[in-house]
């Protein structure tokens, strides 16, 4: 593997592909496979592409895949709530960490999304057979890179405004639909050393993660998200004594004190 790889995890929930028929035929091994298809396509020898999904042991997220994870993307939509709270306990700490989220469609309602909004993350929606049409608002971000302005998806459910989050730090992507509506369909959030990118196309029923310029804008966000592997700490802030707040104890900076024993 080349060491500069980015070690990349697609974490998919795969129930639909196992119960519906339908959306069986539209992804035969799962969404979580278009998707890493998808990145090992754009990204080659950049990127180190592995799945897991929700029914392997620890969801496929030990503490062990978890430290050895650059960036994580996360589809998740019928078993929200089987997802262990230890787990995301454990996926929270090592975005904080530093470890890059890639949160995609229905995954606004996960609990580590929103775990790490700290909102309710709702939305309206319908599912009717709809287009979208993903406009770029924001061209220069690297996650829009490549990308046509806009992205037409003929085939897509209806997310629409509200949509219950924190400001995004960036906006990149503003969807619109046959209804008048319109979403926030691209947007970053920075979590302690952690980088998320949230992005709203892909709902199980439409074959959305085979679309070519989806899959871009996953390639460029796994590639964003990722920031530097060298700061993968918890961010602490700790005291210091008094007079020596510039040039003391191991002191080095916001986000990076470290108190002597």
């Amino acid at each position: 593997m080349n060491a500069r790889s980015i070690n990349v995890l697609v974490w998919g929930e795969n129930r639909h592909e196992q119960a519906e028929p339908e959306v069986a035929e539209i992804y035969p091994d799962g969404m979580h496979n278009a998707i890493r298809r998808g990145v090992e396509a754009r990204l080659g020898d950049k990127a180190a592409v592995t799945t897991a999904t929700l029914d392997d042991p620890e969801h496929g997220l030990s503490e062990e895949v978890l430290a050895g994870t650059d960036v994580l993307t996360w589809w998740g939509h019928a078993a929200h709530g089987e997802v262990a709270d230890e787990v995301v306990e454990r996926v929270h700490r090592h975005v904080l960490s530093g470890m890059g989220l890639v949160v995609l469609h229905s995954g606004h309602w996960s609990k580590i999304f929103t775990k790490l909004m700290g909102t309710t993350c709702t939305l309206r929606w319908r599912s009717d057979n709809d287009r979208e049409l993903v406009w770029t608002v924001n061209p220069t971000h690297p996650i829009a890179r490549g990308v046509p302005h806009p992205i037409e998806i003929p085939a897509q459910e209806m997310y629409g405004e509200q949509f219950d989050i924190p400001t995004p730090d960036e906006l990149i992507f503003i969807s619109s639909f046959t209804g008048g509506e319109v979403f926030r369909s691209g947007c970053t959030f920075h979590r302690g050393n952690g980088r998320i990118f949230y992005f709203s196309p892909g709902d199980q029923d439409y074959p959305v993660y085979h679309h070519p310029d989806v899959l871009q804008v996953i390639a460029n966000a796994v590639e964003w998200v990722a920031g530097d592997p060298a700061r993968r700490e918890v961010p602490t802030l700790l005291r210091y004594d008094r007079d020596d707040f510039f040039n003391g104890q191991g002191y080095r900076g916001a986000m990076h004190n470290k108190e002597n024993a």
